[in-house]
């Protein structure tokens, strides 16, 4: 650098600091200029620590004094989870959770999660003695091979809502049940968890490691049972709930493959307030979902997926069936337009909000287009994925229809179907979208990149996206060239957390359920 360039410099340098100096003394102490966060309130601060997870804010206690009393306020700390490979806190010991409860938990505490290591009878004694206000707890046995000793169990939280139990798939729970039951009666919702994703492909010994029979009589009052994924589950388990739990709103058993629907005549009959089935992947027989009197049932959501149904059951059933607003019929060969037409004329469509028919090949184009064409005005939520004949042609020739459609899921998972030599023109299609669907939440393309054919100017027709569907909060595509570049478009207007790849997020009309929030787990 030369003398000039140098003495330039050094003058630009000498009048910024001329200008900083001036500024400052222009800034009386108490200007909302010269604050700091040191300088804000204690429930601004308070308020700003509530947005953060516990380990943040135990990271964040370390800073000073004063952070570290807010981070320790109990308001804080209403809903904790002790499971640290589900991102939440690591207890090191019984004596530092026994800590926790007496001094930060309290009656703050509403919701809290406990892994095996930490289920003992002391806990559970000082969480109902100590958080009279705890309403929402999970157990997870999941990985238990053997439990503590709970003979000296003297108490429990009395006003539990909500319990999820994690089972394990060889260890007994009888003898902490039989602890329990007096304790739980008030219960409203039940979350039983089962072992299906660990179940290797050779067949086991199958063990009831909990009595369904029993717990029932302990539990008059649930609204909400959700039997997930467990292997021994079966007909007389359904029935035995509805044979004690009259006040049942919902029922999940998703999963349980021995549930064959022989016992749900008798539910229908006896739980008059039932409005949510949910029996995806299960053992359903035709004959037996026949049986039902679906005309004199309250039922408006139905969750049918890989269950293998004949058309002529499908049909009796969405004809018979009073209002359905949700439904969910993938994987069904026996889907066909004969039944989605039966559905439309004789059956009650007119109430249907949220339609999901992933995989559903039997299905044509034409049969699907009418059907949108008369009732896309009043959906929410649409889930045509997995058909290989569903292409960017019908999406923009029904879009039109769809303008109050808040979740799309199109397109074919890599491998679930044949490949389609037609090339989907992506570019317009989401400008049809963003034309049509400004209301749009959540939206998942399943094509694979070598299926998606865009243009240089694809710019233009996310920005439209980006800019008519400000709800937009979950935009889902393949990994890919097309992906890299929604994403940049997305992250250059400060919404980063938009754009996702198919493998590690999926999107589905569960989010439209009535039941969304009670059925949530883990």
């Amino acid at each position: 650098m030369d003398k000039t360039n140098w003495g330039q410099l050094t003058q630009l340098q000498d009048g910024l600091r001329m200008m900083e100096e001036r500024r400052d003394s222009a800034i009386p102490p108490n200007s909302p200029m010269a604050m700091t966060i040191d300088k804000l309130p204690d429930k601004v601060v308070l308020q700003i620590f509530s947005y953060l997870s516990h380990r943040e804010i135990c990271r964040l206690a370390r800073t000073c004094r004063k952070w570290r009393m807010i981070a320790y306020d109990s308001r804080l700390w209403k809903s904790v989870s002790l499971r640290p490979e589900m991102s939440g806190l690591h207890v090191s010991s019984l004596e530092a959770l026994l800590a926790l409860i007496s001094i930060r938990f309290g009656p703050s505490l509403r919701y809290i999660e406990l892994p095996i290591e930490l289920i003992t009878h002391t806990v559970l004694y000082e969480l109902g003695s100590k958080c009279p206000n705890l309403t929402h707890m999970l157990l997870d046995f999941s990985t238990a091979m053997q439990l503590h000793d709970f003979n000296e169990l003297q108490g429990f939280p009395t006003k539990l809502r909500y319990m999820c139990i994690c089972l394990s798939e060889v260890i007994f729970m009888e003898g902490f049940m039989r602890k329990i039951y007096s304790f739980i009666n008030g219960l409203e919702i039940l979350h039983l968890i089962g072992t299906y994703e660990k179940i290797s492909e050779e067949e086991e010994e199958i063990y009831e490691v909990i009595n369904i029979h029993k717990m029932k009589s302990a539990t008059p009052n649930l609204r909400v049972v959700n039997l997930y994924g467990i292997n021994f589950v079966d007909d007389s388990h359904v029935e035995a709930f509805s044979s004690n739990c009259i006040q049942l709103e919902c029922l999940a058993v998703n999963y349980c493959a021995k549930v064959t629907g022989s016992s749900l005549r008798i539910l229908f009959q006896r739980c008059r307030k039932m409005r949510c089935l949910l029996a995806q992947q299960t053992g359903l027989l035709s004959e037996h979902v026949q049986a039902v009197e679906w005309e004199k049932t309250q039922l408006q959501e139905l969750d049918i997926t890989g269950t293998d149904l004949t058309s002529e059951c499908l049909t009796d059933l969405l004809t018979r069936v009073p209002a359905l607003r949700w439904l969910s019929a993938g994987q069904q060969d026996g889907f066909n337009d004969s039944v989605l037409r039966a559905f439309a004329d004789k059956g009650n469509a007119r109430s249907l909000m949220a339609l999901d028919l992933d995989r559903c090949e039997s299905l044509s184009e034409d049969g699907l287009y009418k059907f949108l064409l008369r009732f896309g005005p009043q959906l929410r939520g649409l889930v045509l994925s997995g058909i290989p004949h569903v292409t960017d042609q019908l999406w923009t020739g029904t879009l039109p229809s769809l303008r109050q459609v808040k979740i799309l899921v199109m397109g074919m998972t890599e491998g679930c179907c044949p490949k389609i030599n037609q090339k989907v023109l992506v570019d317009q299609l989401v400008d049809c979208i963003a034309q049509n669907c400004s209301h749009l939440e959540r939206l998942e393309l399943r094509w694979d990149p070598e299926t998606l054919r865009y243009s240089d100017k694809s710019q233009k027709a996310i920005d439209t996206l980006r800019v008519r569907c400000l709800r937009l909060r979950c935009l889902v595509l393949s990994d890919g060239k097309y992906y890299e570049t929604v994403k940049a478009n997305f992250e250059r207007a400060d919404r980063t957390t938009v754009v996702r790849t198919t493998t590690n997020c999926r999107v589905s009309n569960c989010y439209l359920s009535s039941f969304y929030q009670d059925l949530l787990f883990n």
